[in-house]
């Protein structure tokens, strides 16, 4: 269980956040899972990954950028149960979303998805603390992807021109980074769970065992 004593000086944190919808969430898992079974997992994930932002920074400092429903019962639970900030995700494609979550900060900040089951407290941190040093931070995904970018300010430049969902986000990204003089720091490879084989290794977590 993750620890109740939030870090009042921690991170502000974006979290993007699907409703879990059957049939619109983890869509390469309903082969295995079924839609309604996807779905579980989906708020699973997002409930795991809240409670690491809990236990890295105060809940004022969180912000669930919602999307397919808004005004999803699960979120409006979240909002209530924890004291977090709802907003819904403007329109636009990922980069685009990803921009206006991290510019609405106004400082140096971190934004995460909801399915990076290795992500820890202790990890949040180091990322928070690699902005001292670099413009930008991200954890690098085994699947060529990334599972949080932070900034100090963002800019758009960082976002514009990503294939986005293929193994060329992350390399891409970099790319984006030097194009703007910036220094990335990536800490750590994570891996968040998309496909099938995911699941082996996610039933194998403490945080995932029934």
């Amino acid at each position: 269980m993750m620890s109740a004593e939030f870090r009042p000086d921690g991170p502000r944190l974006a979290i993007l956040a699907k409703a879990p919808l059957p049939g619109r969430v983890k869509t390469r898992l309903i082969p295995v899972l079924g839609a309604a079974g996807a779905a579980a997992l989906h708020v699973r994930l997002l409930r795991h990954t809240l409670a690491v932002a809990l236990a890295a920074t105060h809940p004022e400092r969180i912000t669930l950028w919602t999307a397919l429903d808004p005004a999803h019962p699960l979120f409006l639970a979240l909002a209530e149960d924890h004291g977090i900030r709802l907003a819904p995700q403007p329109a636009g494609d990922l980069g685009a979303r990803m921009h206006h979550a991290l510019a609405a900060i106004h400082g140096p900040g971190l934004l995460v998805g909801g399915d990076c089951p290795v992500l820890t407290p202790a990890l949040l941190g180091q990322c928070h603390a690699a902005l001292d040093t670099a413009e930008a931070v991200c954890l690098p995904a085994e699947d060529g992807g990334y599972a949080l970018i932070g900034i100090r300010e963002s800019h758009p430049g960082l976002f514009r021109g990503i294939a986005w969902g293929t193994d060329r986000v992350m390399a891409q990204t970099r790319q984006r980074a030097r194009a703007l003089g910036w220094r990335l720091a990536c800490p750590a490879e994570v891996w968040d769970v998309d496909r099938p084989e995911d699941l082996r290794r996610l039933a194998a977590l403490d945080a995932f065992t029934d």
